[in-house]
């Protein structure tokens, strides 16, 4: 209660009334006038009933205590049973909680963030959100059922969002282990087939085992080492980059029994592959106009190192002129195909015959050459279908397709095959969906017979034009038309010969993008995308298996010919596999270094200086088979002492004020009473 006036007239009138009535009334007192006393009280009387004297009394509600309830739902929780533990845990303190009915209990699910590619465990400021809208006062403490891993952590001394004890109840089993590794230097970039150095560490969390363990290492999925690595120590390998393009590294050590999750257990590192120089070797067997579309394709590529040769004179050619007056160069035949041809990454013979240039030998040298990892290109012209081809020496165990001797000289247009529509050399070539395609045309094809390998363009008549083959660790194309050049001149429009020409080439040298049958994924953000590449049938689903260790089989729909694909935004974050049949890759969604998955066991070290400031307490929800939960302690004002077995919560004595009552002193019946009693006794005292 509290007392209040409401004056019916201004304050400092009502002051100077005060004053008058004052003096008056010490006047009166001095002279000693009869009455001056009840004078005097009947002035106050009126002063006072002018100054409305109120008696108000407030209605006040008292305010809940509000206890955020702060829930870690990031990846690390769905670990080891974590999740069950969490579920059962906040039910519980949900029971609990419930028994008091001044405490207003705040659940604050945190999870990771979908928008971010590193994910991360941010309880502090999900409490700071989730308590911004309420007084300091009105906290009577902070809840945290985490497994400890939270990355967000304010410094010690730094002022926190509530003085009130904060408690941590920590998931999973006491004295966890885990063992992961993890890449610590690589480079980004490696020139083919020089040797590259990196750094990789495992790491023993929780405890040290002492034993030395086994990485295993594979590139583009295939095993090419086993490391001996000390945990905690930085462990240096070397490796070659054996390809262009993309490729994959990965590193698995084997799983601990016992350890919390395999899912750290395997790390990746992509490296693209540069080639330093290309070195093609170009033999033309005679001079023709097709030749220089080859040379101008290959020489206008400057990571090209281009070696032509065209045989201006045969050794049969006898004229009589002196050698020391011919200018034409030699060919050096030994140095090429016997001492350098390891050398060279891709031989291409244009309309070259056997004309004893070649000694029979250096054949089988470029078959073996061919089949320990080389490309060899043929383009064949009618010289092919001769008796001096050179499919009638040693090359012919390579060769995919043995010619008839026909040779067919008519205009035709040069169309894909059905396999030929989805092989990633000639699919999607401009003008080729179209009858007749929007290009020009040949007038000359070779005849063969029924090829080995793929026949992806085709001349008049269904007879094969193009056809790739694999050759043990090799690879060879067959061109059999001389008229690629009638595209490189706009004859009838031209035609696609860059593009055919390069993919050619590139899918000689092994090119991933260019491989028929393949599988691969990629991240965009959080996107997760993979490409299946097949000239077969549809291949199916693929499956997922996800960082925690699900797994989902997913459908590939198709794309495009010979293209299957899917495209998800995914919840989780870290090294997916996506397989598809025979095929299988790893992609990494999301930052490699994310803090989520550097460490993984549960712990209650990073709390337990919270809780000790404040004076919480920090213990786990399990003591190793069942569950237990500390009772809750409402205390009144500071909490002073920290309480290791309870939960001490801090009761606010916070009020919301519902309404107020106010009763006039001086107003109505009573008011006038006590005027009309002081104004009869002066008139009473006065008439004696």
């Amino acid at each position: 209660m509290s007392i209040e006036f409401a004056p019916f007239l201004p304050w400092p009138a009502l002051a100077a009334l005060a004053i008058a009535a004052a003096l008056l009334s010490a006047l009166s007192l001095w002279r000693g006038i009869r009455g001056a006393g009840l004078r005097t009280v009947a002035l106050a009387a009126l002063l006072m009933a002018l100054a409305n004297p109120l008696l108000m009394q407030e209605d006040r509600e008292q305010l809940s205590t509000v206890v955020p309830i702060v829930v870690d739902r990031s990846q690390s929780q769905a670990m080891a049973g974590r999740q069950e533990q969490t579920d059962s845990a906040l039910a519980g303190l949900q029971d609990r909680f419930a028994r008091f009915p001044r405490i207003e209990t705040r659940i604050v699910e945190v999870s990771d963030d979908p928008d971010t590619e590193t994910p991360s465990t941010r309880l502090f400021s999900a409490l700071a959100s989730a308590t911004s809208d309420v007084p300091p006062g009105r906290i009577g403490g902070a809840v945290f059922l985490t497994d400890g891993q939270i990355h967000d952590l304010p410094g010690v001394n730094q002022e926190l969002t509530t003085n009130a004890p904060m408690h941590g109840l920590i998931t999973g089993q006491p004295e966890e282990f885990d063992r992961r590794v993890q890449v610590i230097r690589a480079p980004r970039f490696g020139i083919v087939g020089e040797e590259q150095q990196m750094t990789l560490r495992v790491f023993d969390d929780g405890r040290s085992t002492g034993e030395v363990a086994d990485v295993t290492v594979r590139m583009n999925g295939e095993e090419i080492a086993t490391l001996q690595a000390a945990p905690g120590a930085d462990t240096p390998f070397s490796f070659t980059v054996p390809r262009g393009g993309g490729n994959v590294m990965e590193f698995s050590v084997a799983e601990v029994p016992g350890e919390v999750t395999a899912v750290n257990n395997r790390a990746v590192h992509v490296i693209d592959g540069i080639r330093q120089n290309l070195r093609v070797l170009l033999v033309s067997g005679e001079p023709h106009a097709g030749e220089r579309a080859w040379r101008n394709l290959l020489k206008s590529d400057a990571s090209v190192d281009l070696v032509h040769f065209t045989i201006l004179r045969p050794p049969e050619k006898q004229d009589g002129t002196p050698i020391n007056e011919l200018s034409l160069i030699a060919f050096p035949t030994r140095e090429l195909f016997v001492e350098k041809i390891e050398d060279f990454d891709l031989i291409i013979f244009d309309r070259y015959t056997h004309r004893n240039v070649l000694p029979i030998l250096y054949y089988d040298y470029i078959a073996q050459y061919v089949q320990n990892g080389g490309a060899l290109l043929i383009a064949a012209g009618p010289e092919h279908a001769g008796d001096n081809s050179i499919a009638a020496t040693p090359l012919s165990q390579i060769l995919p397709a043995e010619p008839t001797g026909e040779v067919h000289n008519a205009g035709f247009y040069p169309r894909l095959s059905e396999d030929g529509q989805k092989h990633p050399v000639t699919r999607g070539l401009d003008g080729a969906g179209q009858e007749p395609p929007a290009w020009g045309r040949w007038f000359r094809s070779i005849d063969v017979a029924a090829p080995q390998g793929e026949t992806v363009m085709l001349a008049d008549q269904g007879r094969p034009l193009l056809v790739l083959n694999r050759e043990a660790e090799g690879r060879v194309a067959m061109l059999l038309s001389d008229h690629g050049w009638l595209w490189a001149r706009g004859f009838e429009g031209g035609g696609p010969h860059v593009s055919l020409y390069r993919r050619i080439a590139h899918w000689l040298m092994k090119e991933p993008d260019l491989e028929e049958e393949a599988l691969t994924a990629r991240a965009i953000g959080r996107t997760l995308e993979a490409t299946r590449q097949t000239i077969g049938d549809d291949p199916g689903p693929a499956t997922i298996t996800y960082p925690s260790g699900r797994s989902e089989t997913v459908p590939l729909v198709e794309a495009g010919p010979g293209l299957h694909r899917f495209e998800r935004r995914m919840e989780e974050t870290g090294l997916f596999e996506v397989t598809s049949g025979e095929f299988s890759t790893l992609v990494h969604v999301g930052t490699v270094d994310a803090p989520e998955f550097k460490a993984m066991i549960s712990t209650e070290e990073t709390l337990a200086p919270y809780a000790e400031k404040t004076k919480g307490l920090v213990t786990r929800v399990s003591n190793g088979e069942n569950l237990s939960l500390p009772d809750i302690l409402p205390v009144r004002g500071e909490v002073r002492v920290q309480d290791r077995n309870r939960m001490v919560i801090r009761l606010t004595d916070e009020t919301v004020l519902r309404g107020i009552n106010t009763i006039p002193l001086f107003a109505g019946f009573g008011g006038l009473s006590i005027l009309l009693l002081a104004v009869a006794a002066m008139w009473w005292r006065e008439g004696r």
